[in-house]
């Protein structure tokens, strides 16, 4: 390990990733890899995915190289990040059951971020445990390789803040071994980009997303049907910025601002329709995803490739893992062997 500060980050596996990925999180990703001064493990998170998918195995094992190669072909770099698939390590299962005895149910009850998910998969009285423990495997996660920065949405702020009271119980009970960890948040306003139809979030679950594989020709009709503003019915109306999500998608996708701003004063003044700002966008759209697509068909004509990257990957993140498991078994005089 350097001296560099070291990055953890990743994604479940439940299908391909979209654009509102790549604004929230993995353009940060490539940026911070590039920047040279982090070590960054990013990970595909496949166990996490079964705490509410255990029944459906096959569909996390598809996605798993899906989000593989949509990391290749945003430009994670394989050289410069250590791309590892969580179920491979098993020091972090072992991490975990040692932290859940120092979190209450309490706590992970009034945990925001879980309370906010529990609802939105109307789970109700049957909560898996897998998914109700699963901050405990985030810290798990994130402590294995003493992850110092965690880039995430503002949203996972209280998954963090639960890392850090564990490290600081850890910490205190048994001695200095655990680093507690800063978040890394897009700009304020930034980091999420809404749905097609208007909706505050971009998601799967909504079918309301552009995926960053998705071929020239079902971005062109998603870009078409996307919601704008209802009272603008006729190209002479004046119409509404506010709330548009073609206007939106041009002010984080297009470079060229004063293009952007005139073709807003345009809109709102009247005499400019829905169908020629939605081609504009979609020329944009375009440009941007040309580059990642014909990364990910390069990688994609090699999958055993593929697979060595994951397993080189989950290899070098086992040496670090365990290194910080010894030193957590020592710490609490679990080394009854020598």
């Amino acid at each position: 390990m350097s001296n560099k500060k070291i990055i953890l980050t990743g994604d479940r596996p439940t299908g391909k990733l979209h654009i509102g990925h790549y604004v929230g999180s993995l353009q940060n990703r490539v940026k911070l890899q590039n920047s040279g001064d982090y070590d960054s493990f990013i990970m595909i998170a496949d166990q996490q995915a079964l705490t509410d998918n255990a029944r459906d195995p096959e569909k996390i094992r598809n996605s798993l190289i899906q989000v593989a190669l949509d990391y290749l072909a945003v430009g994670i770099d394989p050289e410069k990040s250590t791309i590892l698939v969580q179920s491979q390590i098993p020091a972090l299962s072992e991490l975990t059951m040692h932290y859940l005895n120092l979190v209450t149910v309490s706590r992970l009850e009034r945990n925001p971020t879980v309370k906010t998910e529990i609802k939105q998969k109307n789970f109700g009285q049957s909560v898996p445990a897998g998914f109700f423990i699963y901050p405990v495997s985030q810290a798990a996660d994130i402590t294995a390789f003493k992850a110092t920065t965690v880039p995430v949405g503002e949203d996972q702020e209280p998954m963090l803040e639960q890392t850090r009271e564990i490290v600081r119980s850890f910490n205190s009970i048994y001695g200095e071994v655990l680093v507690e960890p800063e978040g890394y948040f897009p700009p304020e306003g930034e980091g999420r980009i809404p749905g097609l139809d208007g909706n505050a979030k971009m998601s799967k679950s909504l079918n309301n997303a552009i995926y960053l594989s998705d071929d020239a020709d079902t971005v062109q009709k998603k870009v078409m049907s996307m919601y704008t503003d209802p009272t603008h019915i006729h190209v002479e109306d004046p119409g509404h910025i506010d709330g548009n999500t073609v206007f939106t998608y041009l002010d984080i996708f297009d470079s060229d601002t004063q293009k952007v701003a005139e073709l807003k004063a345009q809109y709102q003044h009247g005499g400019l329709g829905d169908v020629k700002i939605k081609r504009y966008l979609n020329d944009v759209l375009q440009a941007f995803l040309d580059p990642i697509r014909a990364r990910r068909q390069r990688y994609a004509q090699d999958i055993p490739g593929v697979y060595k990257i994951l397993k080189d990957g989950s290899e070098k993140a086992n040496q670090v893992a365990n290194q910080t498991l010894n030193e957590v078994v020592n710490a609490m005089g679990l080394n009854y062997f020598g």
